[in-house]
């Protein structure tokens, strides 16, 4: 009877297979916390900031309860506000630009390369006349390392230097990456990642980080976290927020971060199998010259004439799951439509809304889940 029942679905994420690894050491991790007690700024905290700063060779590692207010920290801490100018990828998800006008600042959406998904410098000096005739003070450039790959770092932070541009790295679905042999973390004036579940190094609830090698900014972060507290916390010298990470998702952290490494090795197996195997079929994600990824997600580029729910429903109906990183570009949703757009427009952010879909990726898709998703894919197209 059971030779007839389908195979089970292929994972998108397997969070599971990593809790399984890693059960009985995050179970003692987190049991520490229990018995200490110390639930708010424990012990683990910083003893993960450490990890974090070694790992990737920033100087200040602050965590916080997630990316999103870790952009808003930043922006915070550099005085964004109204009439200035923030420059943001359109094809990417909406905690890059919420942050910005969240300060009162505007979020001036520029376009993105066809081949990495990321921001190009082309477009970014576009953006900033643009803001400049929309009489708005160019202020900071948020380049976005989507998917796992870093942006062109060297063409945006050369310019960004020349226009005076602070320049804020959302690397929320990239740290682990490398960009000319350098780690995330060490590429910009600020970096910023993500500790979502689903991201490559993530926690058991929400979580994030900032990175940076500026000491005062380091310090100004520390205080926006805690309400903007000065020497003592009923001595409040700025405006803050409550944006500590949790001691038991540091803990979490912790132990993941020991196996981080070896996760990477294997997305990158995992993404080259999938390269060799459709790249005859769809357009694969290409990494450029002396960048590595973290393989956040595998997203794929559909011929021109196939149907993108028509695909994805073949592929759900052989167990295998997709997701649509992004349907709709950041300048094309309603809470974001009316902000200014670079001149001659994001054509390339609008096509990619129209033909990406991600593949099941994590390190623990194993080459027979893998083959599934492969034929299946060969099958749809």
């Amino acid at each position: 009877m059971n030779q007839h029942m389908p195979p089970e679905p292929v994972a998108l994420f397997d969070i599971g297979a990593q809790r399984r690894r890693l059960a009985k050491s995050i179970d003692e991790a987190v049991g520490r916390v229990l018995a200490h007690c110390q639930f708010v700024s424990g012990p683990e905290v910083t003893a993960l900031e450490q990890a974090l700063a070694e790992f990737c060779g920033a100087k200040h590692v602050v965590s916080c309860a997630n990316g999103t207010d870790a952009l808003v920290m930043v922006l915070m801490a550099v005085g964004a506000g109204r009439g200035d100018a923030v420059f943001c990828p359109s094809f990417t998800f909406c905690a890059t630009a919420s942050p910005v006008a969240r300060t009162g600042a505007t979020p001036l959406f520029v376009d993105v390369d066809a081949t990495t998904f990321n921001m190009t410098a082309e477009s970014l000096a576009r953006g900033i006349a643009k803001a400049r005739k929309l009489g708005l003070r160019p202020k900071a450039v948020i380049p976005v390392d989507l998917f796992g790959q870093s942006a062109d770092h060297d063409a945006i932070g050369e310019l960004a230097h020349a226009e005076g541009l602070f320049v804020l790295d959302d690397a929320a679905q990239s740290f682990g990456a490398t960009y000319h042999g350098r780690k995330l973390g060490t590429l910009a004036d600020a970096t910023t990642t993500s500790f979502f579940p689903t991201k490559p190094l993530g926690c058991y609830g929400d979580g994030g980080a900032i990175f940076t090698d500026d000491d005062d900014l380091a310090g100004t972060l520390r205080s926006i976290r805690v309400h903007g507290q000065g020497s003592d916390k009923y001595d409040n010298v700025r405006l803050g927020m409550t944006g500590r990470l949790d001691t038991i998702q540091a803990a979490v952290l912790l132990e993941k971060l020991k196996i981080f490494e070896d996760e990477i090795a294997t997305r990158n197996a995992v993404a080259a199998r999938y390269s060799r195997s459709i790249g005859n079929v769809v357009t694969v994600p290409t990494l450029a010259p002396g960048r590595t990824s973290v393989w956040a997600l595998y997203t794929i580029r559909l011929p021109q004439g196939v149907d993108r729910e028509g695909f994805a429903a073949a592929l759900r109906a052989k167990g295998v799951p997709t997701g649509i990183y992004y349907p709709k570009s950041l300048h094309q949703q309603t809470a974001y439509r009316d902000f200014p757009v670079a001149d001659g427009g994001l054509p390339t952010s609008e096509q990619l809304s129209a033909d990406v879909i991600s593949l099941p990726m994590h390190a623990y898709l194993d080459e027979a889940a893998q083959e599934r998703v492969i034929a299946a894919v060969r099958s749809a197209v």
